[in-house]
């Protein structure tokens, strides 16, 4: 029996590295790319270490794994955020954040497509974000997940003959580094935020996890091109 492989990039912490995780728990073999080693030791074996903002080493780690293994699962979650209000907004940060977020994606999908037809189908799925609603203080970031949520409405039109289907998973708000560092959890904002999730809590990593398991499944073939929020019911209303 094949063993299928699955690609995840920004893996190695946060919702990555738990997306990682449940992955290789659903049975694939988990390759991660990211700029930093892995903190779980099962996810070190297979890891890449690459600058994914860095287009010539991005397309020669992902040409490298396309030609060696067989990938039925891409997972476009690495994202940087660069939060700041309309007037402090620097427009040298725009290149960056989009070249990160969203270049990253499309060379991935470029080198991995070819080898999902030839094992029968595969799944894409990315890591956007419930700002693509609006939110103050992400114009950069809303631009990218934004776009990213429009490419893959797109591959999904253009893929699904190849049995590969698109999705996106939109989360927020979750419990990461980047959002404690964003909000301080001592912070009046942030504490009002979190009072405000319907569900009561704040999100998990797991959580983002488990959607994107849905949409990574075989069963799930006949679900493309749409968004699921994993937001606690902040985007209802």
């Amino acid at each position: 029996m094949t063993e299928y492989c699955a690609v995840v990039t920004g893996g190695g912490r946060n919702i990555g590295q738990a997306i990682a995780l449940r992955l290789q728990q659903d049975g694939y073999r988990v390759i991660v790319l990211d700029i930093v080693v892995p903190e779980v030791d099962s996810l070190r074996a297979g890891a890449r270490l690459v600058d994914l903002g860095d287009r010539t080493a991005t397309e020669a780690v992902v040409a490298d794994i396309a030609a060696s293994l067989p990938v039925r699962c891409l997972v476009n979650n690495v994202g940087i955020v660069a939060p700041a209000n309309f007037d402090e907004v620097n427009v040298d940060d725009f290149d960056r954040l989009m070249h990160l977020n969203v270049r990253t994606a499309l060379i991935c999908a470029k080198a991995l497509v070819p080898t999902m037809r030839s094992v029968g189908g595969g799944r894409i799925i990315f890591n956007t974000s419930r700002v693509v609603l609006g939110k103050e203080a992400r114009t950069l970031y809303s631009a990218t997940k934004g776009a990213l949520q429009s490419m893959a409405r797109t591959w999904a039109l253009e893929l699904g003959k190849d049995g590969i289907t698109v999705n996106c998973v939109a989360p927020g708000p979750i419990a990461t580094t980047a959002f404690w560092k964003n909000n301080p959890p001592d912070a009046d904002y942030t504490k009002s935020l979190i009072a405000g999730i319907p569900v009561q809590r704040i999100g998990t990593p797991e959580d983002v996890a488990n959607a994107v398991s849905f949409f990574a499944d075989d069963k799930s073939g006949f679900v493309t091109g749409q968004t699921l929020f994993v937001c606690g019911g902040v985007t209802v209303g």
